[in-house]
Protein backbone atom coordinates (compact mmCIF):
# COMPACT_ATOMS: atom_id res chain seq x y z
CA UNK A 1 0.00 0.00 0.00
CA UNK A 2 3.00 2.55 0.77
CA UNK A 3 4.76 1.70 -2.26
CA UNK A 4 1.32 2.57 -4.04
CA UNK A 5 0.90 5.73 -2.54
CA UNK A 6 4.50 6.67 -3.15
CA UNK A 7 4.09 5.69 -6.65
CA UNK A 8 1.01 7.72 -7.30
CA UNK A 9 2.68 11.00 -5.35
CA UNK A 10 6.03 11.00 -7.62
CA UNK A 11 3.54 10.58 -10.31
CA UNK A 12 1.46 13.73 -9.63
CA UNK A 13 4.44 15.51 -8.26
CA UNK A 14 6.39 14.47 -11.66
CA UNK A 15 2.97 16.14 -13.78
CA UNK A 16 3.44 19.31 -11.65
CA UNK A 17 7.12 20.01 -12.33
CA UNK A 18 6.54 18.92 -16.09
CA UNK A 19 3.44 22.00 -15.91
CA UNK A 20 5.89 24.16 -14.00
CA UNK A 21 9.20 24.30 -15.23
CA UNK A 22 10.06 24.93 -19.46
CA UNK A 23 12.33 22.49 -18.99
CA UNK A 24 14.41 19.91 -16.87
CA UNK A 25 17.09 18.05 -18.08
CA UNK A 26 19.01 15.55 -16.47
CA UNK A 27 22.87 14.46 -17.07
CA UNK A 28 23.78 11.17 -15.30
CA UNK A 29 27.50 10.82 -15.97
CA UNK A 30 27.66 7.37 -14.16
CA UNK A 31 25.25 4.23 -14.00
CA UNK A 32 23.20 4.62 -10.23
CA UNK A 33 23.14 1.37 -9.30
CA UNK A 34 19.73 0.12 -8.08
CA UNK A 35 20.65 -3.17 -6.03
CA UNK A 36 23.18 -0.98 -3.75
CA UNK A 37 22.79 1.30 -0.88
CA UNK A 38 22.99 4.94 -2.33
CA UNK A 39 23.60 8.24 -0.24
CA UNK A 40 22.84 11.18 -3.00
CA UNK A 41 24.53 14.10 -1.74
CA UNK A 42 23.33 17.78 -3.32
CA UNK A 43 23.67 21.13 -3.10
CA UNK A 44 20.85 22.76 -2.30
CA UNK A 45 19.54 25.80 -3.59
CA UNK A 46 15.76 25.77 -3.90
CA UNK A 47 14.39 24.82 -0.86
CA UNK A 48 11.55 21.44 -1.63
CA UNK A 49 12.29 22.04 -5.26
CA UNK A 50 15.64 20.92 -5.06
CA UNK A 51 14.32 16.99 -3.33
CA UNK A 52 11.01 17.08 -5.71
CA UNK A 53 12.85 16.93 -8.37
CA UNK A 54 15.32 14.63 -6.60
CA UNK A 55 12.64 12.11 -6.24
CA UNK A 56 11.06 12.13 -9.43
CA UNK A 57 14.96 12.05 -11.60
CA UNK A 58 17.37 9.93 -9.77
CA UNK A 59 15.70 6.27 -10.55
CA UNK A 60 15.58 5.56 -6.90
CA UNK A 61 13.42 5.75 -4.34
CA UNK A 62 14.46 7.97 -1.62
CA UNK A 63 14.52 8.51 1.72
CA UNK A 64 14.96 12.39 2.45
CA UNK A 65 16.57 14.17 5.28
CA UNK A 66 14.63 17.15 5.75
CA UNK A 67 14.37 20.44 7.96
CA UNK A 68 12.59 19.48 11.11
CA UNK A 69 10.77 22.34 11.28
CA UNK A 70 8.26 21.47 9.03
CA UNK A 71 7.63 18.76 11.07
CA UNK A 72 5.59 20.67 14.20
CA UNK A 73 2.57 19.76 13.16
CA UNK A 74 1.16 16.22 14.11
CA UNK A 75 -1.37 15.84 11.26
CA UNK A 76 1.59 16.86 8.42
CA UNK A 77 4.63 15.14 10.35
CA UNK A 78 2.35 11.96 9.92
CA UNK A 79 1.85 12.49 6.39
CA UNK A 80 5.54 13.57 5.73
CA UNK A 81 7.02 10.49 7.18
CA UNK A 82 4.74 8.45 5.27
CA UNK A 83 6.37 9.45 1.93
CA UNK A 84 9.85 8.68 3.35
CA UNK A 85 10.74 12.23 4.61
CA UNK A 86 13.15 12.05 7.62
CA UNK A 87 13.41 14.51 10.70
CA UNK A 88 16.93 16.45 10.63
CA UNK A 89 17.63 19.00 13.56
CA UNK A 90 20.03 22.06 13.24
CA UNK A 91 21.36 24.43 15.45
CA UNK A 92 18.54 26.80 15.05
CA UNK A 93 16.10 24.14 16.27
CA UNK A 94 17.44 24.49 19.77
CA UNK A 95 20.82 22.73 21.67
CA UNK A 96 18.38 20.56 23.33
CA UNK A 97 17.20 18.98 20.17
CA UNK A 98 20.31 18.11 18.66
CA UNK A 99 21.11 15.09 20.43
CA UNK A 100 17.79 13.49 18.65
CA UNK A 101 19.85 13.77 15.47
CA UNK A 102 21.86 10.31 16.92
CA UNK A 103 18.97 8.56 16.52
CA UNK A 104 18.28 9.91 12.66
CA UNK A 105 21.61 8.57 11.77
CA UNK A 106 21.09 5.86 13.14
CA UNK A 107 17.66 5.19 10.93
CA UNK A 108 20.05 6.48 8.39
CA UNK A 109 22.29 3.77 8.95
CA UNK A 110 19.58 0.96 9.22
CA UNK A 111 18.03 2.14 5.61
CA UNK A 112 20.95 1.96 3.99
CA UNK A 113 21.90 -1.95 5.04
CA UNK A 114 18.95 -2.80 3.86
CA UNK A 115 20.28 -1.29 0.25
CA UNK A 116 17.75 1.69 -0.31
CA UNK A 117 18.83 5.28 -0.84
CA UNK A 118 18.74 8.21 1.25
CA UNK A 119 18.94 11.61 0.20
CA UNK A 120 21.00 14.38 2.13
CA UNK A 121 21.58 18.00 1.66
CA UNK A 122 25.18 18.15 3.34
CA UNK A 123 25.05 22.25 3.05
CA UNK A 124 22.96 22.13 5.35
CA UNK A 125 21.02 24.64 4.70
CA UNK A 126 19.37 26.20 1.73
CA UNK A 127 20.85 29.26 -0.67
CA UNK A 128 19.95 30.79 -3.54
CA UNK A 129 23.66 31.67 -4.13
CA UNK A 130 25.13 30.06 -7.34
CA UNK A 131 28.35 28.37 -4.81
CA UNK A 132 29.01 25.82 -3.06
CA UNK A 133 28.81 26.37 0.44
CA UNK A 134 31.02 24.49 3.20
CA UNK A 135 29.99 20.96 4.04
CA UNK A 136 28.51 20.06 7.19
CA UNK A 137 29.69 16.56 8.69
CA UNK A 138 26.38 14.68 9.08
CA UNK A 139 26.48 13.09 6.22
CA UNK A 140 29.81 11.12 7.51
CA UNK A 141 28.69 9.90 10.25
CA UNK A 142 25.75 8.06 8.27
CA UNK A 143 29.16 6.79 6.22
CA UNK A 144 31.08 5.66 8.74
CA UNK A 145 28.64 4.22 10.63
CA UNK A 146 27.48 2.54 7.70
CA UNK A 147 31.37 1.53 7.20
CA UNK A 148 31.47 0.81 10.78
CA UNK A 149 28.90 -2.18 10.82
CA UNK A 150 29.35 -3.55 7.70
CA UNK A 151 32.84 -2.93 6.42
CA UNK A 152 32.78 -4.50 3.10
CA UNK A 153 29.36 -2.30 2.33
CA UNK A 154 28.88 -1.56 -1.41
CA UNK A 155 27.42 1.94 0.22
CA UNK A 156 28.01 4.81 -3.30
CA UNK A 157 27.94 8.51 -2.45
CA UNK A 158 26.63 10.05 -5.46
CA UNK A 159 27.34 13.90 -5.33
CA UNK A 160 24.24 15.84 -6.62
CA UNK A 161 24.73 19.35 -8.63
CA UNK A 162 21.45 21.31 -9.23
CA UNK A 163 21.21 24.27 -11.69
CA UNK A 164 18.56 27.09 -12.30
CA UNK A 165 18.03 29.13 -14.72
CA UNK A 166 16.22 31.66 -12.04
CA UNK A 167 15.02 29.72 -8.95
CA UNK A 168 12.61 32.42 -8.11
CA UNK A 169 11.08 32.97 -11.41
CA UNK A 170 8.35 30.82 -13.23
CA UNK A 171 8.63 29.19 -15.47
CA UNK A 172 11.61 28.43 -15.01
CA UNK A 173 14.72 25.93 -16.50
CA UNK A 174 16.81 23.48 -14.23
CA UNK A 175 19.68 20.89 -15.04
CA UNK A 176 20.14 17.96 -12.38
CA UNK A 177 23.86 16.62 -12.64
CA UNK A 178 24.25 13.27 -10.91
CA UNK A 179 28.05 12.52 -10.90
CA UNK A 180 30.05 9.52 -10.35
CA UNK A 181 29.36 7.12 -7.76
CA UNK A 182 32.29 7.01 -5.31
CA UNK A 183 32.24 4.14 -3.41
CA UNK A 184 32.45 4.74 0.50
CA UNK A 185 35.10 2.21 1.71
CA UNK A 186 37.47 4.26 0.19
CA UNK A 187 37.29 5.78 3.64
CA UNK A 188 37.30 3.12 5.75
CA UNK A 189 40.32 4.25 7.38
CA UNK A 190 41.74 3.55 10.59
CA UNK A 191 42.13 7.79 11.29
CA UNK A 192 38.57 8.85 11.64
CA UNK A 193 38.83 12.37 11.76
CA UNK A 194 41.20 11.97 8.14
CA UNK A 195 38.62 10.26 6.78
CA UNK A 196 35.49 12.86 7.18
CA UNK A 197 37.78 15.69 6.13
CA UNK A 198 38.57 13.66 2.76
CA UNK A 199 35.17 12.61 2.09
CA UNK A 200 34.15 16.28 2.72
CA UNK A 201 37.05 17.18 0.42
CA UNK A 202 36.10 14.87 -2.17
CA UNK A 203 32.55 16.15 -1.99
CA UNK A 204 32.76 19.81 -1.95
CA UNK A 205 35.28 19.67 -5.00
CA UNK A 206 33.33 17.19 -7.06
CA UNK A 207 29.91 19.63 -6.52
CA UNK A 208 31.65 22.37 -7.18
CA UNK A 209 32.02 21.02 -10.81
CA UNK A 210 28.53 19.80 -10.67
CA UNK A 211 26.78 23.48 -10.38
CA UNK A 212 28.17 26.65 -11.17
CA UNK A 213 30.71 27.65 -8.29
CA UNK A 214 31.22 31.37 -7.66
CA UNK A 215 33.90 31.94 -5.23
CA UNK A 216 32.78 33.64 -2.09
CA UNK A 217 35.50 36.16 -2.30
CA UNK A 218 33.93 39.35 -4.45
CA UNK A 219 30.69 37.38 -4.91
CA UNK A 220 28.18 40.15 -6.24
CA UNK A 221 31.21 41.30 -8.55
CA UNK A 222 31.82 38.27 -10.56
CA UNK A 223 28.19 37.26 -10.51
CA UNK A 224 27.50 41.29 -12.16
CA UNK A 225 30.30 40.10 -14.66
CA UNK A 226 28.74 36.90 -15.17
CA UNK A 227 24.95 38.07 -15.79
CA UNK A 228 26.49 41.09 -18.20
CA UNK A 229 28.10 38.53 -20.32
CA UNK A 230 24.70 36.56 -20.31
CA UNK A 231 26.60 33.17 -19.78
CA UNK A 232 24.36 29.75 -19.73
CA UNK A 233 23.70 29.22 -15.93
CA UNK A 234 22.55 25.75 -17.54
CA UNK A 235 25.93 24.66 -18.33
CA UNK A 236 27.95 24.97 -14.85
CA UNK A 237 31.41 23.60 -17.10
CA UNK A 238 31.20 26.61 -19.62
CA UNK A 239 30.43 29.06 -16.06
CA UNK A 240 33.14 27.93 -13.92
CA UNK A 241 35.72 28.14 -17.33
CA UNK A 242 34.78 31.21 -17.24
CA UNK A 243 35.47 32.30 -13.84
CA UNK A 244 38.77 30.33 -13.71
CA UNK A 245 40.21 32.16 -16.48
CA UNK A 246 39.12 35.78 -15.26
CA UNK A 247 35.98 35.97 -17.58
CA UNK A 248 38.90 35.51 -20.82
CA UNK A 249 37.42 32.16 -22.00
CA UNK A 250 33.14 32.67 -21.94
CA UNK A 251 30.42 31.35 -24.17
CA UNK A 252 27.63 33.64 -24.04
CA UNK A 253 23.74 33.12 -25.39
CA UNK A 254 22.70 35.29 -27.97
CA UNK A 255 20.04 37.61 -26.47
CA UNK A 256 16.28 36.51 -27.14
CA UNK A 257 13.62 39.13 -28.39
CA UNK A 258 10.72 39.71 -26.25
CA UNK A 259 8.21 36.62 -26.47
CA UNK A 260 4.91 38.30 -26.80
CA UNK A 261 2.96 35.35 -27.25
CA UNK A 262 4.18 34.12 -24.77
CA UNK A 263 3.24 37.06 -22.83
CA UNK A 264 -0.73 36.89 -24.15
CA UNK A 265 -0.60 33.17 -23.34
CA UNK A 266 0.88 33.55 -19.60
CA UNK A 267 -1.68 36.30 -19.18
CA UNK A 268 -4.97 34.13 -20.54
CA UNK A 269 -3.62 31.37 -17.83
CA UNK A 270 -3.88 34.04 -15.04
CA UNK A 271 -7.31 34.76 -16.28
CA UNK A 272 -8.47 31.00 -16.20
CA UNK A 273 -6.89 30.83 -12.73
CA UNK A 274 -7.54 34.19 -11.52
CA UNK A 275 -8.62 32.63 -7.92
CA UNK A 276 -5.32 30.91 -7.12
CA UNK A 277 -3.50 33.35 -8.76
CA UNK A 278 -5.13 35.78 -6.54
CA UNK A 279 -4.39 33.72 -3.57
CA UNK A 280 -0.83 33.53 -4.40
CA UNK A 281 0.29 37.02 -5.38
CA UNK A 282 -2.35 38.65 -2.75
CA UNK A 283 -2.11 36.17 0.61
CA UNK A 284 0.61 33.58 -0.29
CA UNK A 285 3.71 35.90 -1.62
CA UNK A 286 3.26 38.30 0.53
CA UNK A 287 4.10 36.05 3.80
CA UNK A 288 7.46 34.83 2.48
CA UNK A 289 9.88 35.70 4.25
CA UNK A 290 12.70 33.69 2.33
CA UNK A 291 13.07 33.87 -1.26
CA UNK A 292 14.11 30.36 -1.19
CA UNK A 293 10.62 29.30 -0.42
CA UNK A 294 9.16 31.28 -3.40
CA UNK A 295 9.19 28.41 -6.28
CA UNK A 296 8.44 26.45 -3.45
CA UNK A 297 5.01 27.81 -2.06
CA UNK A 298 4.29 29.11 -6.08
CA UNK A 299 4.55 25.41 -7.17
CA UNK A 300 2.21 23.85 -4.09
CA UNK A 301 -0.40 26.10 -4.93
CA UNK A 302 -0.15 24.77 -8.57
CA UNK A 303 -0.31 21.20 -7.89
CA UNK A 304 -3.22 21.85 -5.00
CA UNK A 305 -5.64 25.32 -5.74
CA UNK A 306 -5.03 25.04 -9.49
CA UNK A 307 -6.54 21.40 -10.04
CA UNK A 308 -9.04 22.28 -7.81
CA UNK A 309 -10.43 25.60 -9.33
CA UNK A 310 -9.99 24.15 -12.60
CA UNK A 311 -12.28 21.04 -11.23
CA UNK A 312 -15.01 23.44 -9.56
CA UNK A 313 -15.21 25.24 -12.57
CA UNK A 314 -15.85 22.42 -15.21
CA UNK A 315 -18.45 21.23 -12.59
CA UNK A 316 -20.07 24.56 -12.88
CA UNK A 317 -20.18 24.70 -16.37
CA UNK A 318 -21.57 21.40 -16.18
CA UNK A 319 -24.78 21.66 -14.26
CA UNK A 320 -25.23 25.41 -15.57
CA UNK A 321 -24.61 24.95 -19.49
CA UNK A 322 -23.30 21.45 -20.77
CA UNK A 323 -20.98 18.87 -20.57
CA UNK A 324 -18.96 19.64 -23.48
CA UNK A 325 -18.51 22.97 -22.34
CA UNK A 326 -16.78 21.54 -19.46
CA UNK A 327 -14.82 19.73 -21.08
CA UNK A 328 -13.69 22.42 -23.54
CA UNK A 329 -12.98 24.95 -20.31
CA UNK A 330 -10.62 22.10 -18.74
CA UNK A 331 -8.97 21.39 -22.25
CA UNK A 332 -8.28 24.78 -23.04
CA UNK A 333 -6.70 25.52 -19.75
CA UNK A 334 -4.22 22.71 -20.28
CA UNK A 335 -2.96 24.03 -23.83
CA UNK A 336 -2.60 27.39 -22.49
CA UNK A 337 -0.70 26.54 -19.68
CA UNK A 338 1.43 24.28 -21.83
CA UNK A 339 1.64 27.30 -24.66
CA UNK A 340 2.64 30.00 -21.65
CA UNK A 341 5.12 27.36 -20.32
CA UNK A 342 6.69 25.95 -22.88
CA UNK A 343 7.11 28.88 -25.39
Amino acid sequence: MKALLLFCVKTYISLGLFFYFKKIEVIKQGHIPKDKPILFLGNHQNALIDPLIMAVYSGRTAHFLTRAQVFKKPLVSKILKTLQLIPVYRVRDGWENITQNNEIFSQCISILETNQAVTIFPEGSHNLKRTVRPLSKGFTRIVLGVLEHNPSSNLQLIPVGFNYKKAEGCPDEALIVFGKPIAASRYALEDKNLAIKNMKDDTYKVLTTLTTHIPFKDYDNTLAKLQALNVDFLNPEQVNNCIQSHFKVCQTKPTVSHNYLKVFFMLLLKVWCFVPYFVWKKMAQPKIKEIEFIATFRFAIAITLVPLWLGFVAILFAVLFSGSLAIYFIVSAIIIALLAVKL
